[in-house]
């Protein structure tokens, strides 16, 4: 959908929304799942923007369903890539917790941050200038970019039309949802009438979320247990998504292995993981998060799943020191 320039690109799982800044110096706004890269360069193709052309990639925050694209279009077409300044020296360390994506089992495959964004830096595109906010919560270094001219407003996972980014209490901290609550407040004074989403459609009424937003954000506040649960069904469904499902037999080793899984049994819920595996199940169907296909527990969410060949290359941080730290080294 375009508008004024502004092309909002609604994505299945396991990508996430992107946003195309069409001007003298276009601009791209997240890059979805790995997988999804030549679907990402098609998108942008058929919205007449080639990749070469593109000025910069601006990532909201550095989950894989958001930067996935970023290698394919930085190592075929050169696109320089900008992200806050505290993702990026992850990001361009190598770090072995960088996307979360080892905690997370989430392939991301080695990109390099160009440009490293700090709070009210100024992004232009030509005709518009957006401030770059940031908006810790969702992540520590999570940003979103506000247009005080049109009035638009592209928030990342900060919030959805009735929805808000999950939590990593483990990895970003136990503050998150206090950061989350100060970033909804400071984004509450600006005036917004477009805004765009990671995820969902386009929030037609951008004050109506920021509420309901917050109105969640506050009940958390009061009950943990709420932040854990919603991580945990997220992140699981959208384990599904990438795996298209997993075989009965297969789900206790699986979640056994993964570092959230261990995490948020133990110390969110106090069970051992063995106890907690059953519980997040059966939390998973009755929330209509998942169902059971002849013995495959599925995600319920519309999703376009990753080729398997993708997926079985599983690369990950701790494989990106071979392929671009050590050429940074040199």
């Amino acid at each position: 959908m375009e508008k004024n320039g502004i092309i909002f690109f609604e994505r299945k799982f396991p990508s996430a929304n992107m946003i195309l800044i069409k001007d003298q110096l276009s601009i791209l706004i997240d890059t979805g799942f790995g997988s999804d890269a030549r679907e990402t360069e098609q998108l942008i193709n058929e919205a007449g923007v080639s990749p070469e052309e593109l000025h910069l990639i601006v990532n909201t925050h550095y989950h894989s369903d958001h930067v996935g694209g970023n290698f394919h279009l930085q190592k075929n077409y050169g696109v320089k890539i900008a992200a806050h300044k505290w993702d990026a020296d992850l990001i361009n360390a190598c770090d072995l917790e960088a996307c979360s994506a080892e905690w997370l089992d989430q392939p991301v495959e080695p990109y390099q941050v160009d440009l490293k964004l700090l709070d009210n830096d100024e992004i232009h595109t030509g005709s518009r200038t957006f401030q770059v906010l940031h908006t810790p919560g969702h992540t520590l270094g999570h940003i979103s970019l506000y247009d005080p001219e049109e009035e638009i407003f592209i928030c990342g996972d900060l919030f959805h039309r009735n929805d808000v980014g999950w939590f990593n209490i483990f990895r970003e901290g136990v503050s998150s949802i206090q950061r989350s609550l100060e970033s909804i407040d400071r984004v509450s004074t600006l005036r917004i009438r477009h805004a765009y989403s990671g995820h969902g459609p386009q929030i037609v009424d951008p004050l109506s979320s920021i509420d309901t937003a917050r109105k969640r954000l506050e009940k958390w506040h009061k009950s943990p247990e709420k932040v854990s649960w919603h991580a945990c069904k997220r992140i699981f469904a959208f384990t599904l998504i990438m795996k298209n499902g997993l075989p009965k037999e297969e789900i206790d080793h699986y979640l056994l292995n993964c570092g959230w899984f261990q995490d948020f049994s133990r110390y969110a819920f106090q069970l051992q993981p063995e106890e907690f595996i059953q519980v997040l199940l059966d939390e998973m169907i009755r929330s209509g998060a998942a169902s059971w296909h002849n013995n495959h527990l599925i995600a319920t969410a519309p999703y376009i799943a990753p080729q398997k060949e993708w997926m079985d290359m599983n690369i990950k941080p701790k494989d990106w020191h071979v392929k671009i730290c050590s050429h940074n080294e040199k």
